[in-house]
């Protein structure tokens, strides 16, 4: 039975990522109720915590630039720790997260947590982060990771040594799970004009200072000491064991950024065990006192207040803007997290793996958790006024695709006012044009105005109504099944409860947001492929079980389109985007697969152009050589102003521009995690290659 059967058995067309399992008799369906751990959803209580909303992380204190300029200042570190997930009376959950070690103040919170505080940033002023890996028990030795790590990808590979680090490493035998010390590397995603000294690159990653480090082991990746002479340069910050010192300039648009960890091969790993948190720029020409009430021509009034730095925890105020960080898991019955530790997980490949075959043994091309998680617990409730709010979303999921579904909340009015890059050109009824919708690609934001004025008195769930499995595009319950409404299908439990106060806020109709300036004419197109890379592997199926061939996908790929050609480039390969320092650029994304890609580019924030179909072939995969159709599809409204990731659909040419400002290696990926860490992910560099760098 090949893949194409599997597919087509599964209701789905082309050649893309498609999970499915085996009914008694060997008969195919695809997934509805996804599989995870051995803790069931349907035993998990919903809506028993209210909803953690994260409070400011503390400074360390204010440092002078070299120029005179303040730059706030701050030491975050990476630590173990058990939180409460699942709701009171069941187990907690041991998981990583950033928290601050020092404070300038005595009221600063201490605290490390999944997601984690939130970093408040105003424009115009750096901000520079000592990260700190501190993953080490009491006596200083190296934790082991939390979740299986498949040493046969293209990764950080710190027992290779210096030789041998960030590589992919030849082995004899397939291997086991990597269990020695865990590399990180923090990145902001969405910061933009950062030097790449800052970025997070994934070859810059560091271990902690464990007392235990075996002394063949790479302590470092390939990229490190040379940022680490350029963050001396730059900015006079200095590295050393554990740690790095990165700085944000925060000169972009006001806008919802965050941070997570990226390093080569892990990201997926490292980020589903909880290291991740917000970071808000505040301020400047395209900010909040730019919004006009266009009743009065006057500042308009944005629902607030947020969390601030030295509010105490637990608040004892009442906050109208709410980040809300939505996430994906499994569980087992002690409470810990669940990802799959075999490649069988995904679609029955039992091997042979890796050197035998090209299957790497561990390594899931996507993974769905089959629980909903807001701001580090599952299925939370959040009481609400009769009032308008400001709620920030963020998709922080590993593979999956969220449609946020208002529409089970008789009288709500929903607005988006902004995406990645801040505000948007106008705002977007999503009540009236989308059907109370709100799609998001993983790493996506949106800020969103909700009305609940008319909305009555009592208790509603915020659905999802995205698919369980691979995203294609299209309509739910057209075009594919939406998630589990026992499970994966809610979100967070609203109370709507009578307004203390009259709501002094503009209503969202009457925004004027702040104007949009357009980027230059382009001066190169750049024409960029994704292409999935697949081989056969033996599987099982029937009662007693046989052996059968399944054909399914090794690697997600990255590349170039050549004379209308898509041509895959490995991590590795030599750069081949380099864009001019201050040119303009569109970057095409042919989409051959048939997932929907979330794109990120880092270092810059790009304009989404438009999209466009390519011509398919008789079995509906798309046509080689690659052909236009001239069928041509604007941005969505939710798509104007700027943004850092877009989503690029199966069988689509998807077109952004971009100005490339800043000099220096940076990299770009599909946000599907599992995606990104097996080579769909790319360096690229603007303008010429730098004094001494790592080859």
């Amino acid at each position: 039975m090949t893949r194409r059967t599997f597919i087509k058995a599964a209701g789905a067309a082309g050649t893309g990522f498609v999970m499915y399992s085996y009914l008694p008799g060997g008969t195919l369906r695809a997934l509805a109720d996804i599989p995870g751990g051995t803790l069931a959803p349907v035993s998990v209580p919903k809506y028993r915590t209210p909803l953690l909303i994260p409070p400011v992380m503390p400074r360390a204190g204010v440092l002078t630039s070299p120029g005179g300029k303040p730059v706030d200042y701050y030491e975050i570190s990476m630590r173990q720790l058990s939180q409460q997930i699942l709701p009171e009376g069941m187990p907690a959950t041991t998981v990583w997260g950033y928290g601050a070690v020092k404070s300038e103040s005595r009221r600063g919170l201490l605290i490390h947590h999944a997601p984690s505080l939130t970093i408040e940033a105003k424009w115009g002023r750096p901000v520079r982060v000592k990260w700190i890996n501190d993953l080490l028990d009491e006596q200083g030795r190296y934790l082991p990771h939390l979740l299986p790590v498949d040493p046969t990808l293209h990764w950080a590979n710190p027992p290779g040594g210096t030789a041998g680090r960030d590589e992919r490493p030849p082995f004899t035998e397939t291997p086991g799970r990597y269990t020695g010390p865990v590399p990180m590397v923090t990145h902001v995603h969405g910061s933009v004009g950062v030097g790449d000294e800052s970025d997070g690159y994934p070859e810059a990653w560091y271990l902690p200072a464990a007392t235990d480090i075996p002394d063949d082991y790479a302590t470092k990746g390939t990229w490190y000491d040379f940022f680490a002479g350029k963050a001396s340069a730059s900015f006079g910050a200095t590295w050393g064991p554990g740690y790095a010192t990165f700085q944000y300039p925060n000169t972009q648009r006001e806008s919802t950024i965050w941070y997570h960890d990226h390093t080569l091969g892990m990201t997926r790993l490292n980020v589903y065990a909880g290291p991740a948190g917000f970071f808000l720029i505040r301020g400047g020409p395209a900010g909040d006192r730019a919004v006009l009430d266009v009743r009065t021509g006057k500042p308009a009034v944005l629902p607030g207040p947020a969390p601030r730095d030295g509010d105490s925890f637990p608040p004892n105020k009442t906050y109208y803007e709410i980040p809300l960080a939505v996430q994906d898991r499994s569980f087992n019955t002690d409470g810990s997290l669940f990802y799959p530790d075999t490649r069988e997980f995904f679609d029955g490949v039992t091997g042979p793996y890796i050197p035998d075959s090209e299957f790497s043994p561990i390594w899931n091309p996507e993974f769905f958790g089959n629980m909903i998680m807001v701001n580090g617990n599952t299925w939370p409730f959040q009481v609400v006024e009769q009032r308008r709010y400001r709620l920030r979303f963020l998709n922080g999921c590993q593979s999956r695709f969220l449609i946020l579904d208002f529409s089970d909340i008789p009288g709500v009015d929903v607005w988006q006012i902004g995406n990645e890059g801040g505000f948007l050109a106008a705002p977007v009824n999503l009540t009236a044009g989308y059907d109370n919708h709100l799609l998001l690609g993983p790493a996506e934001r949106a800020d969103v105005i909700v009305d609940f004025t008319n909305v009555p008195v009592g208790s509603y769930v915020l659905g999802n109504i995205g698919p369980d499995e691979p995203f294609g595009g299209g309509i739910p319950g057209e075009d594919f099944e939406p998630s589990d409404p026992e499970s994966t299908g809610q979100v967070l439990e609203l109370r709507v409860r009578p307004a203390v106060a009259p709501d002094p806020t503009t209503p969202p109709q009457y925004l004027v947001l702040p104007a949009i300036t357009p980027l230059p004419p382009a001066s190169t197109t750049r024409p960029l492929a994704m292409i999935e890379k697949s081989a056969v592997g033996a599987g099982e199926e029937g009662e007693p079980p046989e052996p059968i061939e399944i054909e399914g996908p090794v690697e997600a790929q990255l590349g170039n389109v050549i004379d209308r050609l898509p041509v895959s480039r490995p991590w590795a390969h030599e750069i081949t985007d380099n864009p001019t320092r201050g040119s303009t650029e569109v970057w095409e994304f042919y989409n051959t697969t048939a997932d929907a890609h979330p794109m990120h580019v880092h270092e810059v924030a790009f304009q989404v152009v438009d999209r466009e179909e390519l011509v398919l072939d008789e079995e509906g995969e798309v046509a080689l050589p690659l052909r236009l159709s001239g069928s041509v599809t604007p941005p969505e409204a939710g798509e104007s102003g700027f943004k850092d990731t877009v989503i690029a659909y199966p069988g689509q040419v998807t077109r952004l521009k971009a100005q490339f400002n800043n000099a220096g290696q940076f990299v770009w990926h599909c946000h599907i995690v599992e995606h990104e860490d097996n080579e769909m992910m790319r360096p690229y560099r603007i303008g010429p290659r730098q004094d001494r760098q790592p080859d």
